[in-house]
């Protein structure tokens, strides 16, 4: 079992810039697909960006060049920076893992935490 718990929700304005955090109950860095999603009450939950056991990183164009997700092995973190928010960003935030070396967030995945809010204001 892993247990992922997110922190850094906040509220700014248009244009500013928040932190996500997710802490690992234990290491599953270089072992898991981790992600980030979000999700607005009453629509579908949408993938913001992936991290590969490679390092490799993959965005939605909505926050391509504004978020950028990032990993600490050290500390069990993994990171969501997110620069330039929208109002459209406003939305619950998701961190997730699955084993495996395919990532995507497409695929199913199994570790979910209990997800941070993140509102921007215009």
């Amino acid at each position: 079992q892993v247990q992922l718990v997110e922190s850094g929700r906040g509220s700014v304005q248009t244009g500013g810039s928040l932190r996500l955090y997710c802490v690992a109950s234990r290491s599953i860095y270089n072992q898991y697909c981790l992600a980030w999603f979000r999700q607005v009450q009453g629509k579908e939950r949408e993938g913001v960006a992936t991290i590969g056991i490679d390092g490799t990183t993959s965005y939605a164009d909505s926050v391509k060049g504004r978020f950028t997700i990032s990993q600490d092995n050290a500390k069990n973190t993994l990171y969501l920076e997110m620069n330039s928010l929208k109002p459209e960003d406003t939305a619950m935030y998701y961190c997730a893992a699955q084993y495996g070396q395919y990532c995507s967030w497409r695929i199913d995945f199994r570790y979910w935490g209990q997800g941070t809010q993140v509102t921007v204001s215009s």
